[in-house]
């Protein structure tokens, strides 16, 4: 009884709001409160119904209740698409992107850093967005690549602007062995002149367009939803048109009037000098300040991404914990080769499967010689000790290789690995890198 009454008198004022300010006079008043009757009914029903499903009544008047769901219609048919129709690597771009330009999301440098070396993003509400002045001003700000440095996104800070499909390629570099740099470059060099223009580099954002058109078909099926499609579409118009919007990335690498164009020399040193940042960052993150990490801190970022639960890696952190008692320390020097190793692991997995036919153990000598035949790396002794000690679970000395690359695999793609390990070789493999990170 007493709900009915609250229910009554919410109803009471909803047509006392309705009717207050109608004249008294004759016709109009029977009038408004014809009209009021109706609205009162029309609730009447809507709390009923409300009230049969279990829900809260409403406690506001009719205009305000109507006000509220037309507002919650316009945030349904607004909202972001479901997170489980997108890719890891949309998904995360999404949550790292901190700007936001013409209705379009985009990362800054730091954002980027922070993509692949954090988990989660640093609190924020919303994107910030970005006038037409804010994005000159930061065009203006991006140094040329003969300026280019192991601390080029960082000393970029939030000056900047990165597309998804830049951040998809800039990911796909991370996980490049040096001599992959040459087959990436004569990708883009389409006319065959060893050197690389702006409109050539765009061939990139080509090969993503297409992915996204082969999409389609799979979208309409999956119910993927039409503000997605609209941002896809629009983007692969303006790709067609050749009105894509100028980035930190393009003014670095092309100029500001974009006319620039740069040899393989310049290419492989931005390249390289990313990956050398990133390793850097991670590195001293750990370091705080001092020349070396620890094996406990080396053994952290190694396993970093990677698929253990949480148990084993845990019983990895001990067992380096008591068969290396005292620390000796890893300094950069050692640490980034190690790391570069990592991104020829199919050429080192060739290698192994020689001593897997030939039944012999793999041993540290055997491992570092595989190292340098396959790869021309040469990695520290107290490194690869340090590496034993992490996989040789039963403390005979011995590498069980196949775990080794199996989890080293998930750590060099940063999480994004798929489920079933895929191997890229030479011109072509590299575009299916290129379009496996689309889709991963």
């Amino acid at each position: 009884m007493a709900a009915s009454r609250r229910i009554f008198t919410q109803l009471r004022n909803s047509t006392t709001l309705l009717t207050k300010n109608v004249p008294t006079s004759g016709s109009r008043r029977g009038a408004a409160v014809l009209y009021a009757a109706g609205a009162v009914g029309a609730i009447t029903g809507l709390v009923y119904a409300r009230r049969r499903r279990g829900e809260a009544t409403i406690q506001v008047g009719l205009p305000v209740v109507m006000a509220k769901e037309e507002e919650e219609k316009r945030k349904f048919w607004q909202r972001a698409p479901p997170q489980h129709k997108m890719s890891d690597r949309e998904r995360r771009f999404r949550e790292f992107s901190s700007v936001e330009y013409k209705g379009q999301m985009y990362m800054t440098p730091r954002d980027f850093l922070e993509s692949v070396t954090e988990e989660r993003p640093r609190p924020r509400i919303g994107r910030r967005p970005l006038m037409d002045d804010d994005v000159s001003h930061m065009l203006k700000k991006t140094p040329s690549r003969h300026k280019g440095s192991t601390k080029f996104f960082r000393s970029m800070h939030e000056e900047g602007m990165i597309s998804f499909t830049e951040y998809l390629f800039l990911l796909c570099i991370l996980t490049k062995p040096h001599a992959g740099f040459n087959i990436a470059f004569n990708m883009f060099d389409t006319d065959g002149n060893q050197r690389v223009d702006k409109n050539e580099f765009m061939v990139l954002q080509e090969i993503f367009r297409k992915k996204n058109d082969k999409r389609k078909a799979k979208e309409e099926a999956e119910g993927v939803s039409a503000v997605q499609k609209y941002g896809r579409q629009k983007e692969a118009q303006l790709l067609a048109d050749g009105n894509v919007q100028d980035t930190t990335l393009l003014v670095h690498l092309f100029g500001v009037k974009g006319t620039d164009d740069l040899n393989f020399q310049e290419f492989y040193k931005f390249m390289d000098n990313l990956q050398t940042e990133i390793l850097e960052l991670e590195f001293l993150e750990f370091a705080r300040g001092m020349p070396t990490i620890s094996e406990i801190e080396f053994a952290q970022i190694l396993l970093r991404y990677t698929h253990l639960p949480d148990a084993a890696h845990d019983a990895i952190i001990e067992r380096l914990k008591d068969r290396i008692p005292e620390e000796k320390g890893i300094t950069f020097d050692q640490f980034k080769p190690f790391f570069q190793f990592l991104n020829n692991l199919d050429d080192f997995a060739i290698a192994m499967q020689m001593y897997t036919f030939a039944n012999q153990p793999v041993e540290q000598a055997e491992f570092q010689r595989a190292v340098k035949v396959s790869t021309g790396i040469d990695l520290a002794p107290h490194v690869i000790n340090t590496v034993f000690q992490i996989f040789d679970e039963d403390g005979d000395g011995k590498l069980s290789h196949k775990e080794f690359i199996s989890v080293m695999k998930d750590r060099i793609h940063r999480g994004f690995r798929k489920k079933k390990a895929e191997t890229y070789h030479g011109w072509e493999g590299y575009k299916t890198c290129l379009k496996d990170v689309v889709t991963a």
